[in-house]
């Protein structure tokens, strides 16, 4: 909820014009914007600092397969149908067998990007989750990722990205050798959301400060890292702002963050939201387009699957990216949205004026700067046959 007291010391049309020149706006110019009722104006202004921002007129995405690993959570968030019990007919725990059939399925259908990704911890609460990790020689989560990486890598060539929610730095260390890139939400940096019955009440990992510190010692680690926000889940609007300039102040430090997920909360059946009501299209394009006027340069994707029909508009508030897309596994985190065909999301592209085009699951900008540690010495041999000169996948390893 904004401050009754912030009074607006400049035009919204001046506040724009610095975001086009590509000078930093301030986080109270950022709330004036979100106050502000020119949507049409911003959203032009968002759309025009992406085009300058990028040298043609590519949209990316990433061809991937998603590994659920484990569906067993320490955490309890009032909006997820992800997290599993041990006695739940759906609950995961995948053999190293099973993970690199996958691997292999995702391959057959020319995937770049192996997703692992697991709940948070799970050893920590279960003695199942505890006794699987044991059979296969591990006391942690984590260690068992960084093996079964290499192996996805040394055996199907598909580049692990993981997502395993918040981590240690020594954990990261573990896993820099065989991930290209790693991923944690932020959701929100507001503390408030983890207040009795609020989302985040039972979930001790979406601490704001403990998923801020992952982020920080990403950098310092040199770790390409995906994050974001999940909106609409009780954040003010004043509170997406103060979320935004977090990260883009830990990335002005670090210069790490390779994309920025702005993700719509989608209320799902069993869950204690499941009657809360999802974000406007209207307020999410604005959202959209406010994260590009402070993110500047940065990539921001915004799912398609979770706004079918109408992902196309994204295009118009600024995103450069659609995220991951698999054509040979579901969705597990939303597993009620079915991802869009690679197909229609060319031809929605194209609508735009646009062209589609394959990533790796680091972006080119790391890609090309391979030499100052972003990426391990194990990885660089896997990733140097498969992009061009533009950073991007070959294109004839795809089609």
């Amino acid at each position: 909820m904004f401050s009754d007291n912030l009074v607006s010391t400049v035009s919204i049309q001046e506040i724009l014009s610095k975001g086009v020149e590509g000078r930093s706006i301030s986080r109270a110019e950022a709330y004036e914007l979100m106050r502000s009722d020119e949507d049409n104006i911003i959203i032009s202004a968002a759309r025009n600092i992406r085009n300058n921002n990028r040298l043609s007129d590519i949209i990316t995405y990433s061809r991937k397969v998603f590994v659920d690993l484990t569906n067993l959570c320490r955490d309890s968030c009032s909006y997820c149908t992800y997290k599993k019990d041990p006695y739940d007919k759906a609950a995961k725990m995948l053999m190293p067998s099973q993970v690199l059939a996958l691997a292999e399925l995702g391959k057959k259908f020319k995937c770049t990007e192996a997703l692992l990704v697991t709940g948070e911890r799970p050893e920590h609460k279960y003695v199942e989750a505890r006794d699987w990790l044991k059979t296969l020689g591990h006391t942690s989560t984590i260690e068992y990722i960084a093996e079964i990486s290499e192996k996805v890598l040394s055996k199907t060539g598909l580049l692990p990205h993981t997502n395993a929610g918040s981590l240690t730095k020594k954990e990261m260390s573990l896993l820099k050798d065989t991930n290209v890139s790693l991923g944690m939400m932020l959701e929100s940096s507001s503390p408030r959301l983890g207040l009795k019955n609020m989302p985040h009440h039972y979930a001790p990992s979406k601490n704001p400060k403990t998923r801020i510190r992952t982020l920080e010692d990403a950098g310092q680690l040199k770790i390409p890292f995906t994050t974001g926000l999940l909106l609409g889940i009780g954040e003010y609007a004043e509170e997406i702002i103060d979320s935004l300039f977090v990260i883009k102040e830990i990335n002005e430090k670090y210069g790490h963050i390779q994309e920025v997920i702005l993700q719509n909360f989608m209320p799902k059946a069993g869950t204690e939201m499941e009657n809360a009501n999802p974000i406007g299209l209207n307020y999410f394009l604005k959202i959209i387009a406010v994260a590009r006027i402070i993110l500047q340069d940065m990539n921001i994707q915004v799912p398609p699957n979770l706004n079918p029909g109408i992902f196309g508009n994204f295009l118009d508030a600024g995103i450069n990216d659609w995220g991951g897309i698999s054509p040979v596994t579901i969705d597990y985190v939303n597993p009620e949205f079915p991802w869009p065909t690679i197909d229609t999301v060319r031809t929605t592209t194209r609508s735009k004026g646009y062209n589609l085009r394959a990533r790796l699951p680091i972006y080119p900008e790391f890609v090309f700067n391979m030499d100052s540690g972003y990426v391990s010495e194990t990885i660089r041999g896997y990733i140097e046959p498969i992009y061009d000169s533009s950073g991007l996948v070959r294109e004839e390893l795809i089609n």
